[in-house]
């Protein structure tokens, strides 16, 4: 319908010129995921065979694999997320239900906020400060806890916006049928944000899976398979830092795999997060 108001056409206009802005910005966003999974897939398939999860990292000039940085990966990763996870929760839980518009829970919140934007080599510096010099040695104990306060604010702000979601009604009338408080919470509350509060976990895993810079402080490395979590650990975050900027074309090699490995595995937990989210929704 064509309409002669100046001040509707101007309307229209400045509609067009947005939505031309945000298909181009879109696009580009695109290009450039799509440029950076062709170039992993390029570089990375190439070097991908069973060697990579059977064979430890190699010297330079030798054939390996990246077993025990896969290990080491996951065990970090699983580890920091068994000590975030319940914190993260169960600060989630009291910020939302019990300190809801108290001046310690908007403290608690701002601190929250200000930890999601901190920089992850901070973290690796201050975890380094009293978990590695201290006791004089690199571990996999001190990349955990690394890990786990990098992802416990993404727990937390998670589990406060799925709790704030879910109706009032359902706690009225749990509470109108005499069920104490804690009941309600566990029964009636985390029951109807259990797909919401998983989503915030599997982000958080995503989120701290791929980080290189306070494991750099904290577990280091090890060029050899070690299961003893205080001593330092292979991780494929700092194998491919450290094989990416080597002159040795096989190390490279590995560097471009291990990369594909992150982000298949990142990417993978993102489209489940979403279709989590999309399901509690």
């Amino acid at each position: 319908m064509t309409t002669h108001n100046p001040i509707t056409r101007r309307r229209h206009r400045r509609n067009r010129v947005a939505m031309v802005f945000s298909i181009f910005a879109t696009a580009v966003g695109l290009f450039i995921l799509a440029a950076i999974l062709w170039e992993l897939l390029w570089q990375g398939l190439g070097g991908l065979n069973m060697k990579v999860f059977t064979e430890i990292t190699p010297p330079p000039g030798s054939d390996g694999g990246l077993s025990n940085a896969i290990y080491g990966s996951i065990m970090l990763t699983l580890v920091g997320i068994a000590i975030a996870a319940p914190i993260g929760i169960l600060a989630g839980t009291y910020l939302s239900e019990y300190a809801r518009g108290s001046k310690i829970g908007e403290a608690a919140k701002f601190i929250n906020d200000v930890l999601l934007s901190a920089p992850s080599i901070i973290v690796g510096l201050f975890i380094n400060a009293i978990l590695v010099v201290p006791f004089g040695t690199f571990s996999a104990w001190a990349g955990a806890v690394a890990l786990a306060v990098i992802a416990l604010p993404v727990i937390n702000r998670t589990t406060q916006d799925m709790l704030a979601l879910v109706p009032n009604t359902l706690r009225e009338a749990a509470a109108a049928l005499g069920a104490p408080r804690w009941k309600v919470l566990v029964f009636i509350v985390w029951r109807a944000a259990k797909s919401g509060i998983l989503t915030g976990v599997l982000l958080a895993i995503a989120r701290i899976s791929g980080e290189t810079a306070p494991l750099l402080f904290t577990s280091f490395g090890n060029q050899f398979w070690s299961t003893d979590m205080g001593k330092p650990m292979a991780n494929l975050p700092v194998v491919i830092y450290q094989f990416a900027m080597s002159p040795y074309s096989d190390w490279q090699r590995l560097a471009w795999v291990g990369a594909l490995l992150i982000t298949s595995a990142i990417l993978f937990l993102n489209i489940l997060a979403r279709s989590l989210a999309a399901r509690s929704r």
